[in-house]
């Protein structure tokens, strides 16, 4: 048997042990085996059927067997705190993370990005996560957010609830909130990107006049079968909780569900599955034809936040600038690059950096860029061997403390693009 099932959003029915899932009642008097049932509400009861997400949970014993949480200090990055000084219009870049070593995922993210938060039900953060050690004898849930991983060097083995999740550089994961987790490393390092979306779960974007396929397909995301740990070992679950971690012990693994039911897990896609959508004419589309999944805000259109790649593509558009263009945007944007080159910066920005261009902040391509871009004999030319993204929000994103001390933040971004020519206008005159 697989240990995926595929499609996004659907109903899925999985057990480890035959006979473990009820026929016909949620919350039977007697489950099979003694199994206890519970159900994981990622939504409000009353909310609306197409978006009402929850899943029944068969498990060997209920997870409120734990003691009480303690305020836990042992990921000091992870924390969002921001500096007591304005927020900052300024453009910001990051050059990669230095390696992390002898730390666990969790110990070893730090939150570099943020804007809102739990108790509103709006925002995001962006950040990065590195770990050379196995989570062993703890589980992490986060309370205030659902989580978006994006390797980009090591696999991750999710050990979850609902069974096992292996992602590999080029694929990503998220995780719901409210769900327990362990991270393995089958590589004995990984490091890569993580983003907390505060706001309506991710979702597929809604494909208007492209039509019924497209972007990113149902098809190809990928949720585990059922597979559970019976352990009495003691463990440890760290659980963040509007902003702040904390910690409870758990007289056993809690990673013991035999079997569930429901459209709410977790879930992973490959980035190389994305079908790119784009020009045979002229002109530059908007990046939102790049948006693999969004969270979406109360205002139609405008996103709390946008997950956006941009793949291995063709480009061919006639008498056209063909990079990103020089823009200022009402969405606040961070970015990072997961393989290979960016086609908007000639150097500064390696695989593992973060860039912040925040909202109306005008950006684009830089000097050497502009000019390969601008001179450039047009032919159709495939862009390969390269995978970027980007987070988009409605609100500005902030660095926080942890962002704005790091010894990877580069001085002098601004420079980047400097020694512009000026337009000639000959003698044309005001």
């Amino acid at each position: 048997m697989s240990a995926y099932q595929t499609g996004f959003g659907n109903h899925f029915s999985t057990e480890a042990v035959a006979g473990a899932l009820p026929i016909g009642r949620n919350s039977p008097q007697r489950p099979a085996f003694g199994l206890y049932a519970e159900q994981l509400s990622g939504t409000a009861f009353t909310a609306p059927r197409a978006d009402n997400r929850r899943s029944w949970l068969y498990r060997l014993r209920p997870t409120a067997l734990h003691g009480a949480y303690q305020p836990y200090t042992g990921a000091p990055d992870f924390d969002a705190a921001l500096p007591d000084v304005p927020p900052s219009p300024n453009r910001l870049r990051w050059s990669p993370r230095a390696a992390v070593t002898g730390t666990d995922l969790i110990d070893g993210t730090a939150v570099m990005l943020a804007n809102g938060d739990a108790t509103t039900g709006a925002g995001v953060t962006v950040g990065h996560y590195g770990a050379t050690q196995d989570m062993v004898g703890r589980v992490f849930l986060d309370s205030d957010a659902e989580l978006l991983f994006i390797p980009q060097t090591g696999s991750i083995d999710f050990r979850t609830e609902f069974g096992r999740l292996v992602v590999a550089p080029g694929e990503i994961a998220v995780l719901p909130r409210g769900m327990r987790w362990r991270a393995l490393l089958p590589d004995g390092a990984a490091h890569g990107y993580v983003v907390q979306n505060f706001g309506a779960d991710f979702r597929l974007p809604e494909l208007g006049p492209i039509g019924s396929n497209g972007l990113a397909n149902v098809r190809d995301f990928e949720v585990p079968v059922a597979a559970f740990e019976d352990d009495d070992t003691p463990h440890q679950c760290i659980n963040r909780y509007c902003g702040a971690l904390w910690v409870a012990d758990v007289p056993h693994s809690p990673l013991d569900v035999v079997a569930w039911h429901g459209n709410l897990s977790p879930y992973k896609y490959d980035l190389a599955k994305f079908n790119t959508i784009g020009t045979v004419s002229y002109d530059h589309p908007d990046p939102s034809i790049f948006t693999v999944l969004t969270s979406p805000s109360d205002t139609p259109g405008t996103a709390n936040a946008d997950f956006v790649i941009f793949p291995p593509r063709w480009m061919v558009g006639e008498d056209t600038f063909r990079p990103p263009w020089f823009h200022r945007n009402v969405m606040s944007e961070a970015m990072g690059l997961i393989t290979g080159a960016y086609d908007a910066k000639a150097g500064g920005f390696a695989p593992g950096a973060l860039s912040l261009h925040n909202r109306f902040t005008s950006h684009g391509p830089d000097l050497a860029s502009w000019r390969a871009a601008t001179d450039a004999d047009l032919q159709p030319h495939k862009i390969d061997n390269t995978m970027a993204f980007m987070v988009e929000s409605r609100c500005p994103l902030q660095p926080t403390k942890v962002a704005l001390a790091s010894p990877a933040l580069q001085s002098g971004y601004d420079s980047v693009w400097d020694g512009f020519p000026k337009a000639r206008l000959g003698d044309v005159k005001p």
